[in-house]
Protein backbone atom coordinates (compact mmCIF):
# COMPACT_ATOMS: atom_id res chain seq x y z
CA UNK A 1 0.00 0.00 0.00
CA UNK A 2 1.21 3.22 -0.78
CA UNK A 3 1.50 6.23 1.65
CA UNK A 4 0.11 4.12 4.75
CA UNK A 5 -1.91 5.64 7.03
CA UNK A 6 -3.05 4.29 10.19
CA UNK A 7 -3.72 5.07 13.41
CA UNK A 8 -4.66 3.70 17.17
CA UNK A 9 -7.58 5.95 18.40
CA UNK A 10 -8.50 4.99 22.35
CA UNK A 11 -10.83 6.44 24.75
CA UNK A 12 -9.48 8.03 27.89
CA UNK A 13 -12.09 6.29 29.73
CA UNK A 14 -9.25 3.95 31.59
CA UNK A 15 -5.83 2.45 31.79
CA UNK A 16 -4.97 0.70 28.75
CA UNK A 17 -6.46 -2.80 29.27
CA UNK A 18 -5.57 -6.06 27.32
CA UNK A 19 -8.33 -6.32 24.82
CA UNK A 20 -7.10 -2.72 23.45
CA UNK A 21 -3.33 -3.53 22.80
CA UNK A 22 -4.39 -6.09 20.86
CA UNK A 23 -5.79 -3.28 18.82
CA UNK A 24 -2.75 -1.20 19.29
CA UNK A 25 -0.55 -4.25 18.27
CA UNK A 26 -2.69 -4.75 15.16
CA UNK A 27 -2.87 -1.09 13.75
CA UNK A 28 0.75 -0.65 14.82
CA UNK A 29 2.54 -3.58 12.93
CA UNK A 30 0.41 -3.22 9.71
CA UNK A 31 1.10 0.65 9.79
CA UNK A 32 5.24 -0.33 9.92
CA UNK A 33 4.82 -4.22 7.77
CA UNK A 34 3.52 -1.79 5.10
CA UNK A 35 6.12 0.92 5.65
CA UNK A 36 3.69 3.43 6.56
CA UNK A 37 2.92 6.05 9.24
CA UNK A 38 0.88 5.50 12.42
CA UNK A 39 -0.94 8.50 14.16
CA UNK A 40 -2.80 8.17 17.88
CA UNK A 41 -5.45 9.96 18.58
CA UNK A 42 -7.43 10.66 21.86
CA UNK A 43 -10.70 10.12 21.73
CA UNK A 44 -11.90 12.31 24.48
CA UNK A 45 -15.46 13.67 23.06
CA UNK A 46 -17.31 11.80 25.52
CA UNK A 47 -16.93 14.60 28.84
CA UNK A 48 -18.94 12.60 31.29
CA UNK A 49 -16.64 9.39 30.35
CA UNK A 50 -13.20 11.12 29.75
CA UNK A 51 -10.49 11.40 32.15
CA UNK A 52 -6.93 13.31 31.51
CA UNK A 53 -5.24 11.39 33.88
CA UNK A 54 -6.82 8.15 31.57
CA UNK A 55 -4.89 9.86 28.22
CA UNK A 56 -2.06 10.20 30.11
CA UNK A 57 -1.74 6.57 31.90
CA UNK A 58 -2.27 5.26 28.22
CA UNK A 59 0.45 7.58 26.47
CA UNK A 60 2.88 6.54 29.34
CA UNK A 61 2.13 2.82 29.11
CA UNK A 62 2.55 2.80 24.85
CA UNK A 63 5.86 4.03 25.31
CA UNK A 64 6.91 2.01 27.72
CA UNK A 65 5.73 -1.05 25.05
CA UNK A 66 8.32 1.27 22.67
CA UNK A 67 5.35 2.21 20.62
CA UNK A 68 6.51 4.63 18.34
CA UNK A 69 4.28 7.17 17.11
CA UNK A 70 4.38 9.82 14.04
CA UNK A 71 3.69 13.18 14.69
CA UNK A 72 1.80 14.83 17.82
CA UNK A 73 -0.87 12.84 19.31
CA UNK A 74 -4.63 14.50 18.57
CA UNK A 75 -7.00 15.51 21.17
CA UNK A 76 -10.59 15.34 20.07
CA UNK A 77 -11.93 18.14 22.64
CA UNK A 78 -9.64 20.52 20.92
CA UNK A 79 -11.18 19.98 17.09
CA UNK A 80 -14.97 21.05 18.11
CA UNK A 81 -14.61 24.10 15.74
CA UNK A 82 -13.93 20.97 12.93
CA UNK A 83 -16.91 18.89 13.98
CA UNK A 84 -19.37 21.81 13.78
CA UNK A 85 -17.69 22.87 10.16
CA UNK A 86 -18.61 19.61 9.13
CA UNK A 87 -22.11 19.66 10.75
CA UNK A 88 -22.90 23.09 9.11
CA UNK A 89 -22.13 21.84 5.55
CA UNK A 90 -24.49 18.80 5.93
CA UNK A 91 -27.24 21.06 7.80
CA UNK A 92 -26.84 23.67 4.52
CA UNK A 93 -26.46 20.41 1.99
CA UNK A 94 -29.79 18.95 3.63
CA UNK A 95 -28.61 15.76 4.31
CA UNK A 96 -28.55 16.43 8.85
CA UNK A 97 -31.94 17.89 10.29
CA UNK A 98 -33.04 18.70 13.71
CA UNK A 99 -34.47 16.57 15.73
CA UNK A 100 -37.02 17.00 18.84
CA UNK A 101 -37.58 13.01 20.30
CA UNK A 102 -37.01 11.90 23.27
CA UNK A 103 -35.64 8.59 24.39
CA UNK A 104 -39.01 7.54 25.87
CA UNK A 105 -41.03 9.14 22.26
CA UNK A 106 -38.25 6.98 19.96
CA UNK A 107 -38.76 3.77 22.11
CA UNK A 108 -42.62 4.23 21.90
CA UNK A 109 -42.51 3.49 18.32
CA UNK A 110 -39.34 2.38 16.87
CA UNK A 111 -39.86 -0.23 14.39
CA UNK A 112 -37.16 -2.76 15.70
CA UNK A 113 -33.96 -3.10 17.44
CA UNK A 114 -30.93 -1.28 15.86
CA UNK A 115 -27.85 -3.29 14.65
CA UNK A 116 -25.32 -1.26 18.02
CA UNK A 117 -27.94 -2.21 20.42
CA UNK A 118 -30.24 0.65 20.39
CA UNK A 119 -33.25 1.07 18.27
CA UNK A 120 -33.98 2.03 14.67
CA UNK A 121 -35.10 5.55 14.60
CA UNK A 122 -38.91 5.90 13.67
CA UNK A 123 -38.43 9.28 11.72
CA UNK A 124 -40.36 11.21 12.96
CA UNK A 125 -38.92 14.47 12.27
CA UNK A 126 -37.64 13.73 9.06
CA UNK A 127 -40.17 15.66 7.47
CA UNK A 128 -39.90 18.61 9.64
CA UNK A 129 -41.01 19.02 13.16
CA UNK A 130 -44.32 19.36 14.45
CA UNK A 131 -45.95 22.48 15.72
CA UNK A 132 -44.57 23.65 19.07
CA UNK A 133 -41.29 20.96 18.95
CA UNK A 134 -38.50 22.19 19.94
CA UNK A 135 -35.33 20.77 18.47
CA UNK A 136 -32.53 18.32 21.49
CA UNK A 137 -30.42 17.00 18.79
CA UNK A 138 -29.64 16.67 14.46
CA UNK A 139 -29.75 13.76 12.75
CA UNK A 140 -28.11 12.31 9.36
CA UNK A 141 -30.58 11.29 6.93
CA UNK A 142 -29.71 7.75 5.67
CA UNK A 143 -30.65 6.20 2.18
CA UNK A 144 -32.56 3.19 1.85
CA UNK A 145 -30.04 0.82 0.48
CA UNK A 146 -27.10 -1.40 0.92
CA UNK A 147 -23.61 -0.12 1.68
CA UNK A 148 -20.60 -2.67 1.08
CA UNK A 149 -17.35 -2.65 1.42
CA UNK A 150 -14.70 -5.34 1.67
CA UNK A 151 -13.16 -5.58 5.01
CA UNK A 152 -9.44 -6.89 4.71
CA UNK A 153 -10.36 -9.50 8.05
CA UNK A 154 -14.13 -9.46 8.00
CA UNK A 155 -14.67 -10.23 4.10
CA UNK A 156 -17.26 -8.62 2.16
CA UNK A 157 -20.16 -6.59 4.52
CA UNK A 158 -22.88 -4.89 3.82
CA UNK A 159 -25.59 -3.09 5.23
CA UNK A 160 -29.27 -1.10 5.07
CA UNK A 161 -28.90 2.20 7.04
CA UNK A 162 -32.54 2.55 6.90
CA UNK A 163 -33.47 -1.09 8.36
CA UNK A 164 -30.22 -1.40 10.52
CA UNK A 165 -30.26 1.83 12.58
CA UNK A 166 -32.39 4.90 10.69
CA UNK A 167 -31.22 8.53 10.83
CA UNK A 168 -28.57 8.74 12.79
CA UNK A 169 -27.31 11.29 15.60
CA UNK A 170 -24.50 14.12 14.77
CA UNK A 171 -24.82 16.44 17.92
CA UNK A 172 -26.36 15.13 20.64
CA UNK A 173 -29.46 16.83 23.19
CA UNK A 174 -26.13 17.63 25.75
CA UNK A 175 -24.49 19.52 22.83
CA UNK A 176 -21.79 16.64 22.04
CA UNK A 177 -20.72 15.99 19.12
CA UNK A 178 -21.22 11.76 17.86
CA UNK A 179 -18.45 9.41 17.30
CA UNK A 180 -19.46 8.90 13.94
CA UNK A 181 -19.13 12.40 12.48
CA UNK A 182 -15.70 13.17 14.45
CA UNK A 183 -14.26 9.89 13.62
CA UNK A 184 -14.99 10.74 9.85
CA UNK A 185 -14.08 14.61 10.32
CA UNK A 186 -10.56 13.71 11.91
CA UNK A 187 -9.41 10.52 9.57
CA UNK A 188 -10.06 12.76 6.39
CA UNK A 189 -7.81 15.63 8.12
CA UNK A 190 -5.28 13.72 9.33
CA UNK A 191 -5.08 11.60 6.15
CA UNK A 192 -5.87 8.20 7.48
CA UNK A 193 -5.97 5.71 4.78
CA UNK A 194 -6.27 2.46 6.53
CA UNK A 195 -8.13 2.03 9.38
CA UNK A 196 -7.67 -0.94 11.99
CA UNK A 197 -9.58 -1.67 15.13
CA UNK A 198 -11.87 -3.64 17.11
CA UNK A 199 -14.63 -5.82 15.22
CA UNK A 200 -16.94 -4.49 17.84
CA UNK A 201 -16.76 -1.17 15.45
CA UNK A 202 -17.48 -3.03 12.20
CA UNK A 203 -21.05 -1.85 12.59
CA UNK A 204 -20.58 1.79 12.26
CA UNK A 205 -18.69 1.28 9.27
CA UNK A 206 -21.17 1.94 6.62
CA UNK A 207 -22.55 5.17 8.73
CA UNK A 208 -18.85 6.28 8.48
CA UNK A 209 -19.06 5.86 4.50
CA UNK A 210 -21.96 7.43 4.49
CA UNK A 211 -20.82 10.22 5.87
CA UNK A 212 -17.30 10.36 3.90
CA UNK A 213 -19.49 10.73 1.00
CA UNK A 214 -21.62 13.27 1.69
CA UNK A 215 -18.98 15.24 2.93
CA UNK A 216 -16.86 14.57 -0.23
CA UNK A 217 -14.40 12.88 1.78
CA UNK A 218 -12.32 9.98 1.00
CA UNK A 219 -13.11 6.11 2.21
CA UNK A 220 -10.05 4.27 3.88
CA UNK A 221 -9.48 0.59 3.61
CA UNK A 222 -10.72 -1.37 6.58
CA UNK A 223 -9.12 -4.00 8.93
CA UNK A 224 -11.70 -5.25 11.93
CA UNK A 225 -9.77 -7.30 14.39
CA UNK A 226 -11.70 -9.89 16.68
CA UNK A 227 -11.84 -8.73 20.26
CA UNK A 228 -10.86 -9.97 23.16
CA UNK A 229 -13.86 -11.45 25.46
CA UNK A 230 -13.95 -12.16 29.39
CA UNK A 231 -15.30 -15.88 30.20
CA UNK A 232 -18.50 -14.33 30.32
CA UNK A 233 -18.44 -13.07 26.56
CA UNK A 234 -18.25 -9.50 26.92
CA UNK A 235 -16.29 -7.03 25.09
CA UNK A 236 -13.45 -6.25 27.82
CA UNK A 237 -13.76 -2.81 28.90
CA UNK A 238 -13.36 -0.37 31.89
CA UNK A 239 -17.45 -1.57 32.41
CA UNK A 240 -16.37 -5.24 32.32
CA UNK A 241 -13.66 -4.20 35.07
CA UNK A 242 -10.76 -5.21 32.66
CA UNK A 243 -6.94 -5.33 34.43
CA UNK A 244 -4.53 -2.60 33.72
CA UNK A 245 -2.14 -4.35 31.30
CA UNK A 246 1.26 -4.52 33.10
CA UNK A 247 4.23 -3.02 30.98
CA UNK A 248 6.55 -4.41 32.94
CA UNK A 249 5.84 -7.84 31.37
CA UNK A 250 7.57 -6.39 28.15
CA UNK A 251 7.72 -8.25 25.50
CA UNK A 252 5.66 -11.30 26.88
CA UNK A 253 2.65 -9.23 27.14
CA UNK A 254 3.34 -7.96 23.55
CA UNK A 255 3.91 -11.76 22.11
CA UNK A 256 0.13 -12.56 24.09
CA UNK A 257 -1.34 -9.81 21.88
CA UNK A 258 -0.19 -10.96 18.91
CA UNK A 259 -0.77 -14.52 19.54
CA UNK A 260 -4.48 -13.34 19.70
CA UNK A 261 -3.85 -12.21 16.36
CA UNK A 262 -3.20 -15.38 15.01
CA UNK A 263 0.68 -14.96 15.10
CA UNK A 264 2.39 -17.46 17.36
CA UNK A 265 5.78 -16.28 18.67
CA UNK A 266 9.07 -18.18 19.41
CA UNK A 267 10.26 -18.48 22.98
CA UNK A 268 13.61 -16.46 22.46
CA UNK A 269 11.27 -13.36 20.88
CA UNK A 270 8.49 -13.82 23.70
CA UNK A 271 11.47 -13.50 26.51
CA UNK A 272 13.65 -10.96 25.03
CA UNK A 273 14.01 -7.12 24.67
CA UNK A 274 10.97 -5.08 22.93
CA UNK A 275 13.18 -3.90 20.14
CA UNK A 276 14.39 -7.64 18.92
CA UNK A 277 10.17 -8.37 19.46
CA UNK A 278 9.42 -5.35 17.13
CA UNK A 279 11.49 -6.15 14.35
CA UNK A 280 10.36 -9.63 14.56
CA UNK A 281 6.53 -8.96 15.00
CA UNK A 282 6.93 -6.60 11.85
CA UNK A 283 8.46 -8.77 9.52
CA UNK A 284 6.26 -11.68 10.46
CA UNK A 285 3.24 -9.74 10.11
CA UNK A 286 0.49 -11.04 7.69
CA UNK A 287 -3.23 -9.53 8.06
CA UNK A 288 -4.56 -12.76 6.35
CA UNK A 289 -3.22 -14.61 9.34
CA UNK A 290 -5.97 -12.47 11.97
CA UNK A 291 -8.91 -14.82 13.09
CA UNK A 292 -12.01 -14.02 11.36
CA UNK A 293 -14.35 -14.29 14.68
CA UNK A 294 -15.64 -11.39 16.01
CA UNK A 295 -14.97 -12.17 19.61
CA UNK A 296 -12.36 -14.37 21.52
CA UNK A 297 -11.96 -15.67 24.79
CA UNK A 298 -8.08 -15.73 25.34
CA UNK A 299 -7.15 -19.32 26.22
Amino acid sequence: MNSYRGRFAPSPTGPLHFGSLVAAVGSYLDARANGGEWLLRIEDLDRSRSRREAADTILRTLEAFAFEWDGEVVMQSRRLDHYHAALTRLQLDGEAYPCACSRREIAACAPAPAVDGGLVYPGSCRAGLAAGRVPRAWRMRVPDREIAFDDRVQGPVQQNLARAVGDFILLRADGQYAYQLAVVVDDAAQGVNAVVRGVDLLDSTARQIWLQQCLALPTPTYAHLPVVTNAAGEKLSKQTRAAAVDAAGGSAVLAAALHFLGHPVPPEVRSGPLHDFWRWAIAAWSMAQVPVQRGVFPG
